[in-house]
């Protein structure tokens, strides 16, 4: 029986797989793959008996269980990999996630077209509040509420949606990535295993909302949290800081459908197939693509959750009503507040920490597996 170690250092050499009767051969450094058809191998040995693997079999072909495997990494380089990446966009983007959320929290119209002037005073009052009227530094030293729980909750969440979603592919593509392929097409196919098992996983996403609601709370009512403490709040508040959850749930399925989807279909388009390293540009290109459709599905329904979030703990509001007033007082247009500045930040904000999650997983995998 071929052991472990040999079976892992056969694969990493030389791995094949099957799709309609075709075997395709990735050699160490492979660029592009190439058929092997059954004709060149009908005297080679799937599993060669370890004792003559090195003197017999110096090109050896595995078939494997799946015709789209896809390896996105160790599960630790996939921890490691995506807490840096969540750590650094909270560093950088902080400020950015406060401006949007304070935004969408301001229940008055913000544009006025005949005047600049008042549209500017507007702006300054959402987005800077109680430092208005300040200086250059207390209005910018005022976006950084709520850094510590942003903290946690970005390094879970980034851990949990990024390191947990090509497990779930991996699973996906191994159980249904042929019934996939017959009814999308191989390509296709492999689009939408990536962006159901993102969905899958955006809605998994709720778990963390408690520390979601404490975020927008200390950015947009920071009143609220003032003289309490964190211990106190989980206590009191219990599952009150679920409040929201379906429309989280109802943000998030499309959101990171549309976050996983449109970066696996952008690679596809750009002929980086799974198992294929792709540059860092390709990754910047594909998780822009993804961040931009995720941002522009999920906005307005980003709208009413941050409303939910930021009311007081004993005057809650429900999502319909809060949906009802902002028809009746801001029109259709309020749904989008916030959306310019996190298609021109935040974008790029996922475009660093998807980028460099993918590159950090692909180090640190790359480093343990020597």
């Amino acid at each position: 029986m071929i052991h472990r170690k040999e079976l892992y250092s056969l694969w990493k050499y030389h791995y094949s797989y099957s799709h309609h009767n075709t075997h395709y051969c990735i050699g160490e450094n492979t660029a592009t793959m190439h058929p092997y058809h059954e004709s060149n191998r009908k005297n080679e040995s799937v599993l060669p008996a370890s004792s003559q693997f090195s003197a017999q079999h110096p090109r050896t072909y595995i078939q494997a269980t799946s015709p789209n495997i896809h390896m996105s990494g160790t599960g630790e380089a996939r921890i490691l990999g995506s807490a840096i990446a969540g750590v650094s966009e909270l560093m950088l983007f902080h400020p950015v996630d406060t401006i949007a959320k304070r935004l969408m929290s301001f229940e008055s119209r913000l544009i006025h077209t005949g005047s600049l002037s008042e549209t500017t005073v507007n702006l300054n009052k959402a987005i800077f509040k109680e430092n208005a009227s300040k200086g250059v530094g207390p209005k910018a030293l005022g976006l950084f509420p709520g850094i510590g729980f942003g903290a946690v909750y970005k390094i879970l969440q980034r851990v949990y949606k990024f390191g947990g979603q090509p497990v779930l592919k991996d699973f996906m593509t191994e159980r249904y990535g042929q019934d996939f392929d017959r009814i999308f097409g191989h390509k296709t196919g492999n689009t939408m295993i990536s962006a159901t098992s993102g969905s899958l996983i955006g809605i998994g996403e709720v778990i963390l909302l408690p520390l979601d609601a404490l975020k927008v709370k200390a950015q947009t009512a920071p009143e609220q949290l003032r003289g309490r403490g964190v211990v106190e709040i989980f206590m009191k508040e219990g599952f009150g800081l679920y409040r929201g959850a379906g429309w989280t749930v109802a943000r998030n399925a499309p959101g990171s459908f549309a976050l996983f989807g449109g970066n696996t279909a952008a690679k596809s388009f750009m002929e980086v197939e799974d198992g294929k390293a792709a540059t860092w540009t390709q990754d910047a290109i594909a998780s822009c693509t993804g961040a931009i459709l995720s941002i522009s599905v999920a906005q307005p329904l980003d709208v009413v959750k941050t409303r939910i979030q930021n009311r007081p703990f004993d005057s809650p509001e429900s999502g319909v009503r809060i949906i009802s007033k902002l028809m009746k007082n801001e029109g259709f247009g309020a749904f989008f507040k916030g959306l310019t500045p996190k298609l021109m930040i935040v974008g790029p904000k996922l475009v660093f920490s998807f980028t460099i999650a993918q590159h950090t997983i692909q180090y640190f995998t790359t480093r343990f597996n020597k």
